[in-house]
């Protein structure tokens, strides 16, 4: 078959031609002409395919390395006999890393313990749970909001928006984008929203930059009606607002899911969906394997801080550095992104001479023990 893959994925090249003859593209090359006689399609969030691009062509699958798929004109896909599938949850543990290392960051910074401190999270899908069981573990009070999981479950563990509104210290949000609906997420956080907010929170968005409204968090930053934001998604990425990244507390180029193990999980999914899709050997999947970090082992001893357990965190990643490389060149946001260097989640750690307690707790995170 033929396949036509981003080229910035990684972790495909030399095993997605187990599957086909595969061109590689960059996501700006995807056009009507270039996939007109291809048969599946490897993307990413960068290139939008809807009846433009895909009419009269050969495709068949769309095979998306990412958690979101809003990418995707699903509705004209599935009344053309093609099939779509994204990668979600690959992710997951990337963002929970994110988050975490951005909460110790936020409270260095603003000089507050995150023991005493209520976070709401708004979607609890496969990142929001990962993120509230990283901060019940941090010690936060943690409030969880999911109108259609609540519609769906019946569950009392959800709370609405208006409690975390009035009650959060914290509010990150981990929802797909939506535009239509009871329960769309687009400009989910505007005028009204921060209006509505009681404790002057800090506002985290790593998951899309639509569910912001820009000019809404700006006038909130201005006045004081929040009292942080640590931005990773932006509307009219990449093209960003000055201003905007200006104001942020911790700003990032869309990386939160950009871990080495985020990556490959969304490789390896998408070359799953083919294998499945066509009835193919899913051997050469094992061959899909990220580096070890420089570092692998954590020494406790070494660690001079305070928090030691906090330390030992920002040894496997610190958004500080994304955050300073933003700042003085916004302009290679896309850069960035494509060039990202190796980062690994916990799992890629192993963790020496730390005592009980603090072994319990980063086991329990991900973090292997020696």
């Amino acid at each position: 078959m033929k396949i036509i893959a981003d080229k910035n994925i990684p972790y495909l090249k030399g095993i997605a031609e187990y599957y086909g003859d595969v061109t590689y593209l960059d996501g700006t090359d995807f056009t009507n002409e270039s996939i007109k006689e291809v048969d599946v399609l490897i993307v990413r969030t960068v290139t939008r395919f809807d009846e433009s691009i895909l009419h009269d062509t050969n495709v068949k699958l769309i095979c998306s390395a990412t958690i979101g798929f809003d990418h995707i004109d699903t509705a004209y896909c599935e009344s053309h006999g093609i099939a779509w599938r994204n990668a979600p949850g690959s992710n997951s543990g990337s963002v929970q890393q994110y988050i975490v290392s951005s909460l110790i960051d936020i409270a260095r910074i603003k000089n507050f313990d995150l023991r005493n401190k209520t976070i709401g999270i708004v979607g609890v899908g496969n990142v929001g749970k990962k993120v509230a069981a990283a901060c019940e573990l941090l010690g936060m009070k943690v409030l969880l909001n999911d109108p259609p999981r609540q519609k769906a479950e019946g569950n009392d563990i959800f709370v609405s928006l208006d409690t975390i509104m009035k009650e959060a210290d914290i509010i990150t949000f981990h929802t797909p984008l939506t535009k239509e609906g009871t329960d769309k997420t687009f400009h989910l956080a505007d005028d009204v929203f921060f209006a509505s907010l009681i404790r002057k929170p800090i506002i985290i968005n790593s998951a899309r930059g639509g569910i912001v409204d820009t000019e809404s968090i700006k006038r909130a930053i201005k006045s004081g009606t929040i009292s942080g934001a640590i931005i990773d998604c932006w509307e009219d990425e990449p093209t960003i607002d000055p201003d905007y990244l200006d104001m942020a507390d911790i700003a990032t180029p869309h990386i939160a899911g950009y871990s080495a193990d985020g990556k490959a999980n969304a490789s390896r999914m998408s070359l799953e969906t083919i294998a499945d899709f066509y009835g193919l050997s899913k051997e050469p999947l094992s061959l899909i394997k990220p580096l070890s970090p420089e570092n692998p082992i954590i020494d406790m001893n070494d660690i001079k801080e305070q928090n030691r357990i906090f330390g030992a965190i920002l040894k496997t990643y610190n958004p500080m550095d994304d955050c300073r490389h933003l700042r003085e060149y916004p302009e290679r946001f896309k850069q960035f992104r494509n060039e990202y260097p190796l980062r690994r989640e916990y799992l890629a750690y192993t963790i020496k001479n730390a005592p009980e307690e603090e072994s319990i707790l980063l086991n329990r995170l991900g973090f292997n023990l020696l």
